[in-house]
Order: structure tokens, then C-alpha cells, then sequence
């Protein structure tokens, strides 16, 4: 029994000693604190301490971000975007920013900044005594008076403030800088400090780092920048908006002297090299435009959306996002040929606009003589056309008036439209003195290139100009095909028995529509009414609306609408109207439904974004998600070399494909497109006008590249009764043509198996036996494309024409043999052939 009372004996006596211990001391403080004056002031004032650090504890270092994600602090960088032959193109930037490693800052760069901001950041922990108390001093004797005080703030401060705390003007930011800044030291070396502070210091004209600001004020990376130059950028952060501009040059070459001198008493330049850079003028340049392609507006504004669905525009976003996500991607766009594309739809345009002169304002504005310039710059209206301009008419006096740019220069408008008046937002162009009114033309469009096999898009180009407004006709704009949509009104007949050979009639169809609607009565685009019987070829090469219909019904509006969504031109209800192109679609769509014909049937998803790259280099999305699996095999285990497997859907026969294919080269060399056959290439294509017409398409391409193009009003209405696909809109897509020639294969297109290439009768259709066949032109004899089943079913009807001829011919021996002597013997004879009655059969 004592053993197991012993521990808790033992315990008990713990306590008790505890608390006699506890009890000698709180008398020893009592008696202490009643019998010692000074000991009561050393616990006030360690009260006093304890309670302030409570209170800055609470209201200042809880809130403090940690030091510690310096180590992974990702700049807000622009996305940059290059084209398909790897440059880049485009950068989608609110901020100029480029980020530099702290070995690609030249020193001489690295001591202008140290000599103006920090001369001793080498030495210091993080802060300047001196110099914080000089600051606050100044603090003291400006409060009050308006003026900002003098910083103080080292370089780790500066890094500080520009990341992780902000610019607030207080005590508390300063007292939060110094704090922070001593992590900082204890976080990050002084090389790493300095390359985050010479890549993030804010240096206006919308510049953070040193590299983006060389780029701004000078045109230069730094590693071309003079000493006076690189003295010019270290002055910048204390007064980046002020040293910028030309009126305070003088006070800008007085602090960039100083900093000069300041390098030289550092040791840091020699006084040959300071008194060398003294003498140089600023050298600033006016605020700098990135040199990208204009021409590219369209395309690079329709990737930017797609980003911005997929990531975001804003960091809240998430860390990818456009305009911070320092993201890099690989796009599909041909410069060549979006230059081209740009160049033919304006020609076509302005062709088309003629002398219509100014037909209204871009924009209107609420302007005053002395308030134009915000409105105006907010409106973001540019254009890049020849030597134009977009302005503000800021008054109008009679026959005189004024306009106003971005730039906030004025100069005297001539060539005043009647209509025009203060507030129109327009286009100008200089002469002599003055600037002259220029019209955009009313009339758009939308133009679109791909490439066949890929489906990846080339060209894109919707409108006169992306810098006037960002709807993209070419993928956003919803028109009606017209007759551009017959080819897979054809097709569908095609899948459902007949040839490209079949004769249909382009005579009269009327339709009941029920009590409401009456009767509905198609017709041709001539207004001709009928025109006999011919070949499905002819009707497609001649666009004749009669002879689609007819196939249509025959072959079912149901099955013909079901083919149109299925290559993705749209949905649409089983109507006649919809086999003429009475339903909306887009350029892209329609141009993705060609390809699909070019590609033997083969479609693949359009895109114009191959990869998208973090801004580690990391891919994080890809257009062809294909895996090659066993292709980074150690060792080859000696089965078939991996591949990838086949990309892309089959939406139609590739027999029927090609049929149609076929059939529209004949658009090209003999149909509604022969604008384009003296351009000696393989081509096919079809031409559309809308009822109206509003609307003016071609559609058209080779094997390898497809494109599509429409004219019309944003606000459809009439083109005029002369215009056709043929006359407008072909013409367009000869011109990209031509300017892009090299780029267009000369290969003509390869037919799918099964498909035989028989000699007929262009007129009748029927199969010629004899002559030599030409696609060209109006030959009399052409080779046409059968499905190997067609021929399969006219080798059996020759078979049993040629049963016929044999029996006739048994018949006729054995009449013969009948009537003559019997036993006489009479020498042997030689029947002559027996010619089969009639034409040569023809293929249906």
C-alpha cells in the first residue's frame, strides 16, 4: 500500500511547494511595487510598451503580408501571341511590362538606379536610419501645406510598397515598409531585391521595370542605353509623370546631371563619362506605339476573346489570365495571308462605296470647344488606312469648322459635308495645312481562310477596319448564304441515288403552304421560270434555284437539313426556302463546311489558337489533344512505329464529296465563278446572292486552303439589283489569290476510292465512248465522277442489252436457217455484227 500512496505524495508535495514558491513571489512583487518608486515606473512603462505593441500588433502587423511569398511572387505580365511562323504578332497588355533576369540589368543601369534611390543598399539591413529621419522631419514641417514629403525609403522599402503593402501616403505604410523590409533582407538576397525592384518600379507612360521603360522613352532595351540615357530612367521614380514630359525638360536634365554626379562621387563613372553624358539632350521620344501589324486587328481581337472565356481578362480571374497571366500563344495566323485578306475586302469596299461620299458620323460625342479629348480618347477610335485619321468635330462655324485627334491636336477641317457637325466622330486625312473629310464606307463584310486538313484558321478579316469597332463580321455576324449552300442541297441527292449526271428539271415548282400562306411559287434568280431539263452538274454550275428544289424534294427536305447541320452551317427547319439559303449562318461556319468538302468529307474543329503556354513555358492547352502513345519508349520493342491516331469526323460520303467537289470546279471554269479560271489553278467555288440581293458570297478554295467571303450591309438592305456573288464577291477572293499565289498548290484534287471517272456528254450526261474528254471550259466531252455502285448498275443494264442483241441474233440465224433448201450444202458465210438499236446509254 505505501508503494502505490507514494507517487501521489509525491505530487502533492509538488504543489504545495509550487504554490509557496508562487505565493514568495507575489509577495515580493507587492512589497516592491509599494516600497520602490522606481520599480512602479519600470512597470508602467513596461505596461506602456506592452499595450503599444498591442495596439500596432492589432492594427498594423497582423494585417503585414508575409516576406516569404516574395519567393514566388508572379508579376502581372502581358500575353503575347505569335503567328504560325513563330514571331510574335500581337501583345495583349494594359501595363508595359518585361521581365529581366538581375544578370541581364547592365551595371552601369544598376548604379544610375542605386545613386538616385539607394547608395547604400549594399550595406544596410533594410533601412536608413538617416535617411527615415529625415523624412520625417520633412513629414513634420509639410503637414498642412499640401506637399507630399520627402520618402526616405531604401530600395527593399521601395519593393515593399510597390508589391506587397501599396502606395498609401501615412505614417502606418511607412512604419509597415520598415518592418517588412527587415523581413525581406532575412528572406531574399540583395541581387534578388534589386531585380524585383528594377522590374516592378512604376516609371510612367504605363512602364513597370526599367527594360519596359527603355522601350517607352527611348525605343532601346537596356543593354543599348547610353549613361545619360540610363541617369534619365533613374530619375524617374520620384516624379515619373512630371520628368516625362517636354515642358519640364530643363527640370529633368538638372536631377539627371545630379544623378550623373552622384556616380561619379560613388565611384561608379569616370568624370570624363559623366561630363560626356551631361552634354546629351534627353533623346525621349514620343510616346511609343507597338509596331504590330495593324492588319491583324480581327484576328488577334477574336483570340483575345477566346482567352478571355477560357482564363479571364483580370488576375481575380485566376493565374492565367489575358492581361497579367504573362501566358504565350501559338496561333494559326498567316501574316501573308491575313495581310492580303485585309487588303482585298477594303479594295471591295471602297470599289463598291464609290462615289457616295460621307454618309454619317463613325460616332457621335458630347463635346465642348474645351472638353473633347476624354470623350474622344475613351471612345477608342482608330483606324489604319493610308494616311487617315479618326477626329472629333469640335466646332462648326458655316463653312468652317474644326476637328480635334487623340493626341490633343486641333488643325482646320475642309471638305465639310453638309450633315457634319460638332460632336461627329470621323475620318480625316491631311491637306496642305488643313485635314479633309474621308468616308467610311456604310457597306461591310466578313472574309475568312483555313486550312483544309486542320482545320486551323489562316485570315480573318471582319470589316473595313478593327480599330473602328470589334464586331467581327467574319465569326459573329449571322447573313444568308444564298445560293452558297446549294452544294450540300446536291450532295444530299447524291447520297440518295442520283449522279452528278441525273437530269432534273429547272422548271416551275409551286408548293401549298396551308390557308394562311397560300401557294409559294420558287423561281430562278433571272426570273426565268423554267428552262427544260438538264444535268444536277449544270444546275449547280449555273446556280439554277429550280433545279435545287426539285432535288430537294425529291430527295427530302429532311434528309437536306440534317446534311447542313451536320457539316454545321446551322439548324433548320425542313423547309424549301432553307435549300436556297434562306437561313443564317456565318462566314466561318460556311467556310468550316467547305473544308469539309475539299477534305473529302473529313471536317476538323475549326481553331485559330494551336497552344497555349504559361509564363513558364508550360503548354496547358493544345488544340490537338491526341497522344502518341509508346513514342518516348527507352527501347524499341520492335512492333509499328506508334502514331497518332487520324484527327477530324467524317460528316459526309468522301465519294460525295468529291462529286460535289468536282462538280464545282465547273462553277469555276464554266459556271458563276469563271472570274477566277484564268488564274490556271485548280479551284472550285460557288457563288451566292441573297434575296434582295443583301447579300453577296463566294465560297471557294483547293484542296489545301478554303475561304469564304460575303458583302452586305450591317443593317441588311438592297446591294442594288446588279449585284451578284459572281461580280463582287469572287473577284475578292481572286484578288487574295493572286497576292498570295506561291502559297496554292497546283495539285489537282485527289479522288476517294471507288469513284470512277467516266467520258460523257457535258449536255446530256450520257457516256461517250469515244473522244478526248476536257474539264475546261465548254468542252463538248468531260470526265465525270461515279460512285462504283453507279457503274456497277449501268454494266448491268449493258449486260442485258447485250442478252438482248444475242438472242435477236439467234433469232434472226435460226429464220435463216429455217428458209433454207434442206440437204443443200452452201458455202459458209460470215454474219456481219449486229449493231445495238439506239444511243449510248447514259448514267444516271
Amino acid at each position: 500500500m505505501a508503494d502505490e500512496t507514494a507517487p501521489e505524495s509525491s505530487l502533492a508535495s509538488t504543489r504545495l511547494r509550487i504554490r509557496r514558491e508562487a505565493s514568495g513571489a507575489a509577495e515580493w512583487f507587492r512589497s516592491n511595487w509599494r516600497e520602490s518608486r522606481r520599480f512602479r515606473w519600470g512597470g508602467y512603462l513596461l505596461g506602456a510598451l506592452l499595450t503599444i505593441y498591442a495596439v500596432i500588433w492589432l492594427a498594423i502587423l497582423r494585417t503585414l503580408p508575409s516576406a516569404d511569398s516574395l519567393l514566388t511572387y508572379q508579376p502581372p505580365l502581358p500575353t503575347m501571341v505569335r503567328g504560325v511562323n513563330g514571331e510574335i504578332v500581337y501583345s495583349y497588355a494594359r501595363e508595359r511590362r518585361v521581365q529581366l533576369r538581375f544578370v541581364d540589368f547592365p551595371k552601369p543601369v544598376i548604379n544610375a538606379f542605386l545613386s538616385a534611390e539607394d547608395k547604400t543598399f549594399w550595406s544596410h539591413g533594410g533601412i536608413d536610419y538617416t535617411g527615415i529621419a529625415g523624412a520625417v522631419v520633412d513629414y513634420v514641417t509639410k503637414i498642412g501645406s499640401g506637399n507630399r514629403a520627402r520618402g526616405g525609403s531604401t530600395i527593399t522599402q521601395q519593393v515593399a510598397k510597390n508589391i506587397l503593402i501599396g502606395d498609401e501616403y501615412s505614417l502606418g505604410r511607412k512604419f509597415k515598409e520598415m518592418v517588412l523590409a527587415g523581413r525581406i533582407e532575412s528572406v531574399l538576397n540583395k541581387q534578388q531585391i534589386l531585380e524585383l525592384y528594377l522590374n516592378e518600379i512604376p516609371l510612367g507612360r504605363q512602364s513597370f521595370g526599367v527594360e519596359a521603360a527603355a522601350l517607352a522613352y527611348f525605343g532601346k532595351d537596356v543593354d543599348q542605353l547610353s549613361l545619360s540615357e540610363a541617369a534619365f530612367l533613374a530619375i524617374l521614380p520620384k516624379a515619373p509623370e512630371r520628368y516625362g514630359r517636354a515642358k519640364y525638360a530643363e527640370a529633368a536634365i538638372e536631377r539627371r546631371n545630379w544623378v550623373l554626379e552622384q556616380m561619379a562621387d560613388n565611384g561608379w563613372a569616370t568624370p570624363e563619362q559623366v561630363a560626356e553624358a551631361k552634354a546629351q539632350p534627353l533623346g525621349i521620344i514620343a510616346r511609343r506605339v507597338e509596331s504590330y501589324d495593324p492588319s491583324n486587328g480581327y484576328f488577334v481581337e477574336e483570340v483575345r476573346r477566346r482567352l478571355a472565356e477560357k482564363y479571364g481578362e483580370t488576375a481575380d480571374k485566376g493565374p492565367n489570365s489575358v492581361y497579367s497571366g504573362g501566358l504565350w500563344v501559338r496561333t494559326s495566323l498567316d501574316p501573308q495571308m491575313q495581310k492580303a485578306t485585309e487588303e482585298a475586302l477594303r479594295a471591295a469596299l471602297l470599289r463598291y462605296h464609290g462615289g457616295r461620299g460621307w454618309v454619317g458620323p463613325i460616332d457621335k460625342l458630347d463635346v465642348t470647344p474645351d472638353k473633347w479629348l476624354g470623350p474622344l480618347v475613351a471612345a477608342n477610335h482608330t483606324i489604319h488606312y493610308q494616311d487617315w485619321r479618326i477626329g472629333v468635330v469640335t466646332q462648326r462655324d458655316g463653312p468652317r469648322a474644326t476637328i480635334g485627334f487623340t493626341d490633343g491636336s486641333t488643325a482646320p477641317l475642309v471638305g465639310l459635308p453638309q450633315t457634319i457637325k460638332a460632336g461627329d466622330v470621323t475620318a480625316a486625312s491631311p491637306v496642305g495645312n488643313a485635314w479633309t473629310v474621308r468616308a467610311v464606307p456604310e457597306v461591310s463584310g466578313g472574309m475568312l481562310f483555313q486550312d483544309a486538313s486542320t482545320g486551323r484558321v489562316l485570315a480573318m478579316q471582319g470589316g473595313f477596319d478593327a480599330g473602328l469597332g470589334s464586331f467581327n463580321r467574319a465569326t459573329q455576324a449571322q447573313r444568308q448564304p444564298g445560293s452558297t449552300i446549294k452544294p450540300f442541297v446536291y450532295g444530299t441527292g447524291l447520297d440518295y441515288g442520283m449522279t452528278p449526271a441525273t437530269m432534273v428539271p429547272d422548271q416551275a415548282f409551286c408548293v401549298y403552304q396551308g390557308a394562311a400562306l397560300g401557294q409559294k411559287c420558287f423561281r430562278n434568280f433571272d426570273m426565268r421560270g423554267a428552262g427544260g431539263i438538264h444535268t444536277m452538274r449544270w444546275g449547280l454550275e449555273q446556280s439554277r434555284n429550280l433545279m435545287t428544289v426539285h432535288i430537294a424534294n425529291d430527295t427530302g427536305m429532311d434528309r437536306v437539313v440534317k446534311t447542313i447541320d451536320r457539316v454545321g452551317i446551322g439548324k433548320y427547319e425542313p423547309y424549301l426556302s432553307f435549300a436556297l439559303g434562306a437561313g443564317e449562318t456565318t462566314v466561318a461556319q460556311m467556310v468550316n463546311a467547305y473544308a469539309a468538302l475539299a477534305n473529302n468529307g473529313v471536317q476538323f474543329n475549326q481553331s485559330m489558337i494551336d497552344y497555349v503556354q504559361d509564363r513558364n513555358g508550360k503548354v496547358i492547352w493544345r488544340a490537338d489533344e491526341r497522344r502518341c502513345e509508346k513514342c518516348n519508349m527507352a527501347e524499341w520493342d520492335g512492333s509499328a512505329m506508334p502514331r497518332f491516331a487520324p484527327r477530324g469526323r467524317e460528316v459526309m460520303d468522301p465519294r460525295t464529296a468529291y462529286q460535289v467537289v468536282h462538280m464545282l470546279e465547273g462553277v469555276v471554269t464554266r459556271g458563276t465563278a469563271t472570274v477566277l479560271s484564268d488564274l490556271g489553278l485548280p479551284l472550285f467555288g460557288k457563288t451566292g446572292t441573297s434575296s434582295g440581293p443583301t447579300n453577296v458570297w463566294f465560297m471557294g478554295g483547293n484542296q489545301d486552303i478554303v475561304g469564304g467571303v460575303y458583302l452586305g450591309f450591317d443593317q441588311p438592305r438592297s446591294l442594288g439589283g446588279y449585284a451578284q456573288g459572281g461580280t463582287m464577291a469572287a473577284p475578292i477572293f481572286k484578288q487574295v489569290v493572286q497576292a498570295t499565289k506561291p502559297r496554292w498548290s497546283r495539285l489537282p484534287f485527289t479522288a476517294p476510292r471507288d469513284i470512277h471517272m467516266v467520258k460523257v456528254d457535258r449536255v446530256t450526261g450520257k457516256q461517250v465512248f469515244g473522244g478526248t474528254a476536257i474539264n475546261e471550259g465548254k468542252s463538248a466531252i468531260i470526265w465525270e465522277a461515279f460512285k462504283a455502285e453507279a457503274e456497277l448498275r449501268e454494266a448491268s443494264r449493258e449486260d442485258k442489252l447485250k442478252e438482248q442483241r444475242d438472242a435477236l441474233v439467234a433469232a434472226v440465224r435460226r429464220v435463216r436457217k429455217a428458209s433454207e433448201p434442206q440437204g443443200a450444202e452452201a458455202a459458209p458465210k460470215e454474219e456481219p455484227p449486229v449493231k445495238p438499236a439506239g444511243d449510248p446509254v447514259g448514267l444516271y
